[in-house]
């Protein structure tokens, strides 16, 4: 009688516990239960990141609707299928073919944008133009030579043009030709890179031109970044200059990026320095969408140093497929000496695709 009063109050000692600390009772003899999951269910739209779609959650099963963005759109992503994997095998092709070696070094930097940009001023209706640059960068494996063929010249192009590049259409842009030019790559020291380039402008005439660059990167603290540049070159047909630029940034609130760039240059052609201040901020919105407002200064030193423009602009740069296809919309204000500090609006749309290469960020 006695051990059946022992087991039942033992018995019951244990539905007790097991109901007061489910833990310990299941620590003793863990159970695992595995859930399969389907593939539906783990891309369900619902189950995926909120920046993954761009459309709203009762739109994730319709269907399609034939249009002509959307034929367009399908054409596009066509296009970069089929054109990427020829521009990346005619750098590797070249890298191949310049040292000799069976192999070719990754990611090369070449790259071909193409696009179509819009622009509206005051009183002026919207005009379309299509945009093109290029770039081949073959790198070869056995020196330190690249032969590198661009569709512009930097030198080339005035000061002022190169800093409100993005708010310019095509026919705005100076027309510099193509360049091509053997680089040679080193470094000085342990942190300063250099590179020297002996080249031609592709034209008839053909222009001769050599050019050197220095750079170096290094962090202040934990917050600042410093980036400097110094370029010397020259041209047959249009002579010597340089080129100096100071860039500093860092975080400040709210994954905000500050940024300041100082630049000054010579002009060999007019005898003047030309100079740009520019101050920006950059921040990412989403996995998609990056804004960045700038405003800038431009002056000259001849007949005495003095403004020449300055201007403010927004980017709003949205990716919209992968990371080649992108679309940016740039409302812009200039004040130019040239028209008495009047204030000249614009805004610009602009849809750019990148075709290979290596896709480079801001210097920072």
């Amino acid at each position: 009688m006695a051990d059946s009063s022992l087991r039942a109050w033992h018995a019951g000692l244990l539905a007790y516990l097991a109901l007061a600390f489910p833990s310990v009772t299941h620590a003793a003899e863990p159970v695992f239960e595995v859930q399969e999951r389907s593939v539906a269910d783990i891309l369900s739209p619902s189950r995926l990141p909120i920046g993954f779609f761009t459309f709203e959650p009762d739109e994730y099963w319709a269907e399609p609707r034939d249009s002509y963005w959307l034929k367009f759109s399908n054409w596009v992503l066509r296009q970069e299928r089929i054109q990427s994997p020829k521009v990346q095998s005619l750098g590797q092709w070249a890298d191949r073919t310049l040292s000799g070696s069976e192999r070719s070094l990754p990611n090369n930097e070449s790259y071909l944008r193409l696009g179509f940009a819009t622009e509206s001023e005051y009183g002026n209706p919207a005009q379309f133009a299509p945009e093109a640059r290029f770039r081949l960068d073959i790198p070869t494996t056995e020196r330190k030579l690249r032969l590198v063929i661009e569709s512009q010249s930097d030198e080339l192009i005035p000061l002022g043009e190169r800093q409100r590049d993005r708010q310019l259409t095509e026919p705005e842009r100076s027309d510099t030709e193509a360049t091509g030019a053997l680089r040679y790559l080193t470094r000085i020291g342990d942190a300063i890179n250099f590179s020297s380039d002996v080249g031609v402008r592709l034209r008839l005439p053909p222009d001769a031109f050599w050019r050197a660059t220095a750079e170096k990167r290094w962090r202040v603290d934990e917050n600042w970044i410093v980036n400097a540049q110094q370029r010397f070159y020259y041209f047959h047909q249009d002579g010597w200059g340089e080129r100096t630029w100071i860039g500093a940034g860092r975080p400040i609130w709210n994954a905000w990026y500050f940024r300041s760039s100082s630049e000054l240059e010579w002009v060999h052609r007019d005898k003047k320095f030309v100079a740009a201040q520019i101050f920006s901020l950059r921040k990412q919105m989403n996995n998609r969408l990056i804004v960045t407002p700038r405003i800038g200064v431009l002056g000259e030193s001849k007949p005495a140093w003095r403004t020449t423009s300055a201007f403010g602009d927004v980017t709003f740069r949205y990716r919209l497929h992968s990371n080649w296809l992108f679309a940016e919309l740039i409302p812009a204000l200039e004040f130019a000496r040239e028209d008495s500090f009047k204030d000249r609006a614009s805004l610009i749309f602009r849809v750019e695709m990148f075709f290979s290469g290596v896709i480079k960020e801001d210097r920072f």
